[in-house]
């Protein structure tokens, strides 16, 4: 059971951001008899001087154009709030601090939690509205235990991981139209809406990033705190010398401009030393992490010992884990099986099959103890400053 039936007619605001799912989420709530309000959030800053903006991006006026022309054609109002600063002090500040102090952020999840989660919701009660509506591919339902967060349909497209911080009074008003379709499934829905966007590429990128290149947009934020350093392997030996921390993550094995007999991996970033660590893959293995900033979608903790699916980062499969409560908001995450590349700044996300139990920020990794040969499988890449995939 959704947390608000089709039937009752509600008064929603949609987070309305211009592209294929919040359009349609806006349209089948209209159409369902919701008295439904569009709202466009500005949020990123301009490019930069010379710096143009990136075809995968949002936040455009071109976006924003496009959410009126949605709006126009469902017949609501559509308005657009300024929320720059708040979005500079809430979001981009703490991405580049984290850069700053060797981490790697996940800036969607901060979104989520500062503004569409919050301040959008405050907005839309200001507006005498029931709920809030985005186009996030995620799951509510509710039952007598309460309100549950689960997996979107089109696992290619879910966006739970980037979700985990809601608790019950954010769910219990808060809806995702789309979050039981798959992607093709909405953009048939745009076609039979004549909403005009159906065929809209996703947004990938970092919204305030508009050319994807995360370095150079800290390096351009705080100049006068980037510093050269040395890349060293695990023994202590120079390899070579880079030109910031903040262009390199745990688990990198692209761009480290040094050599060797075989592949490296960024296996530590010291930000007082502005050292660098390469080593080889098997040292990037972990039998667990330790994490901070626990939260649970059901307000309590579930025990003392609980066995969970976790992913450690967007891209990640979930796997077997254990996690305990250590104090003051902190976790310890014991996996089945060894993982890879614990990247301190990303969020390890806590599953029961398809449903969110909570989620912490990964402070550190437990380095493996062999007691076999094998080896994890090394990742695609790196963490990335995790970006939602949106419309």
């Amino acid at each position: 059971m959704s947390s608000i039936e089709s039937t009752d007619r509600r008064r929603i605001v949609v987070a309305m951001s211009g592209g294929v799912d919040s359009s349609v989420a806006a349209g089948l709530l209209a159409e369902q008899g919701h008295e439904v309000i569009g709202i466009s959030l500005r949020l990123a800053p301009e490019p930069a001087a010379g710096t143009p903006r990136s075809s995968s991006g949002c936040c455009s006026v071109e976006d924003f154009q496009d959410a009126a022309r949605v709006a126009t054609a469902l017949g609501i109002p559509h308005y657009v709030f300024d929320m720059r600063e708040e979005f500079e002090r809430s979001v981009i500040s703490p991405f580049v601090e984290e850069y700053l102090a060797g981490r790697t952020p996940s800036p969607c999840i901060l979104c989520n939690r500062e503004i569409k989660f919050s301040l959008l919701h405050k907005k839309a009660f200001e507006l005498g509205a029931d709920a809030v509506a985005t186009g996030h591919y995620a799951r509510i339902e509710h039952d007598e235990t309460g309100y549950h967060l689960l997996r979107g349909r089109d696992h290619h497209k879910d966006q739970s991981y980037f979700l985990f911080e809601m608790g019950q009074k954010e769910l219990a008003t808060t809806l995702f139209p789309v979050g039981h379709m798959e992607k093709d499934e909405v953009r048939r829905h745009a076609i039979r809406l004549g909403l005009g966007v159906a065929d809209k590429p996703d947004s990938q990128e970092v919204c305030f990033v508009s050319d994807g290149r995360y370095a150079q947009f800290v390096a351009r934020a705080a100049p006068d705190r980037v510093r050269s350093g040395e890349i060293r392997n695990e023994k202590g030996d120079v390899l070579g010398t880079h030109e910031g921390i903040h262009g390199y993550t745990v688990g990198q094995r692209r761009g480290l401009g040094v050599s060797a007999p075989n592949p490296l991996y960024v296996s530590a970033i010291d930000a007082d030393s502005a050292t660098v660590t390469v080593s080889e893959r098997g040292a990037l293995a972990a039998d667990g992490l330790v994490a901070s900033g626990v939260t649970w979608v059901a307000d309590d903790a579930p025990g003392d010992d609980h066995r969970v699916l976790a992913r450690i980062r967007y891209r990640h499969e979930a796997v077997p884990a254990s996690v305990v409560e250590t104090g003051n908001g902190t976790v310890e995450l014991r996996f089945d099986e060894p993982q890879y590349a614990i990247t301190p700044g990303q969020a390890t996300v806590f599953y029961r099959n398809d449903e969110v139990v909570g989620g912490a920020w990964i402070q550190r990794g437990i380095p493996h103890t062999p007691h076999t040969p094998r080896t994890p499988r090394a990742p695609r890449d790196a963490a990335r400053p995790t970006a939602v995939e949106t419309d």
